[in-house]
């Protein structure tokens, strides 16, 4: 009879079998902190079901992944965006033999920093920091530090390398600079992919756009429906990136990488620009504005009325614009709504 401990050997053992190029749980650069193995599951495993179970993940079902959600419940969020990355994700591991757990847990944490209302809100929290406030920096605060009572996930260091350089892309470069794992570098064209045709289908769902307005050039490479289009880019990514079948994508360096084609990735590139001038053209003046009003006096109330904070809030060292960030970026929608209406009642 297998003994507990034996069964996260057994995993960890199967995981000699991916790629040798995979990321490996028994070989991680571990944590912040030491601590005990888990008897059941790896490293990687142990790091998804904490982010699964912390309230930050949770939040993430009550804000905006673009389109502002206050004004229809048919629109999607960050948790199914987050959902979908991670489904994605973990097929195209399989494919290329990578390691599934490991991309699982960043897909999951990568977007836990995002503040509400959208892309809205990380902009309107950009501009009051001065360009400080970037939702994958904020993404790693919140695991390393805001959540657990100050204490943090202590996650393992490949998980918390994805998500705080899943931002860094250029999808037609595709330089993937500094990423430490093949998984770090799927999660980054996987990110787009759902990115694009979460907000695509959105907007067909709302009536906003039509499948006939997309541009020919782009539906001509990639597809006539979301579905298509995904299965397009997956099936790109997995002919031109390192698979179980040998083949090797190597880079300049020699090294193998996760990428698209060329017509691919310019087609993806096109309706990445397609989907952004269809956000601005639609709510940049109705309800994103209505978004930045509350966000900006809620920044400005709580700066000059710092013990009103939550205790949570108040951590050793941290100024009073950190502890009103970090409240205001971990808001719900609706929170953020309610709070800046008690406030107005004062």
């Amino acid at each position: 009879m297998l003994t507990q401990m034996s069964l996260r050997e057994r995993t960890e053992n199967r995981e000699e079998g991916l790629s040798p190029y995979a990321a490996k749980s028994r070989l991680s650069r571990g944590r912040l902190r030491a601590e005990e193995p888990c008897p059941i599951r790896t490293a990687f495993q142990r790091d998804r079901d904490r982010i699964i179970h912390c309230s930050a993940f949770r939040r993430l079902q009550h804000k905006t992944h673009l389109f502002i959600s206050l004004f229809g419940d048919y629109r999607k969020n960050r948790l199914t965006h987050s959902l979908e990355v991670q489904q994605i994700g973990r097929t195209l591991a399989r494919a290329l033999n990578l390691n599934e757990d490991l991309i699982e847990a960043m897909a999951l944490g990568h977007d836990i920093g995002h503040a509400p209302f959208g892309h809205v809100g990380g902009e309107v929290l950009g501009e009051l920091t001065r360009g400080a406030f970037k939702h994958h920096e904020q993404s790693l605060r919140v695991v390393d530090v805001l959540e657990n009572n100050g204490q943090g996930l202590n996650l393992t260091w490949e998980v918390r390398d994805g998500i705080v350089k899943h931002s860094e892309k250029d999808i037609l470069n595709q330089d993937w600079g500094n990423v430490s794992t093949l998984e770090g570098q799927l999660l980054k064209l996987v990110d787009i992919v759902s990115g694009n045709n979460h907000n695509i289908d959105d907007a067909l769902r709302a009536g906003i756009l039509a499948e006939a307005d997309l541009p020919a050039e782009i539906t001509a490479v990639l597809g006539h429906s979301p579905a298509e289009r995904i299965k397009t880019t997956v099936s790109d990514i997995i002919a031109n990136s390192w698979s179980v079948t040998g083949y090797d994508a190597a880079g300049t360096d020699g090294r193998p990488q996760i990428r698209m084609s060329q017509p691919v990735a310019e087609a993806t590139h096109a309706l990445m620009v397609f989907r952004a001038k269809l956000f601005h053209f639609h709510f940049s003046e109705t309800e994103a504005e209505k978004a930045r009003e509350v966000l900006r006096r809620l920044y400005h109330y709580f700066i000059n009325h710092e013990n009103e904070l939550p205790p949570e809030y108040s951590f050793s060292g941290d100024t009073v614009e950190q502890k009103v960030i970090d409240y205001l970026a971990g808001m719900t929608d609706q929170y953020e709504l309610r709070i800046a209406e008690e406030i107005a009642g004062k």
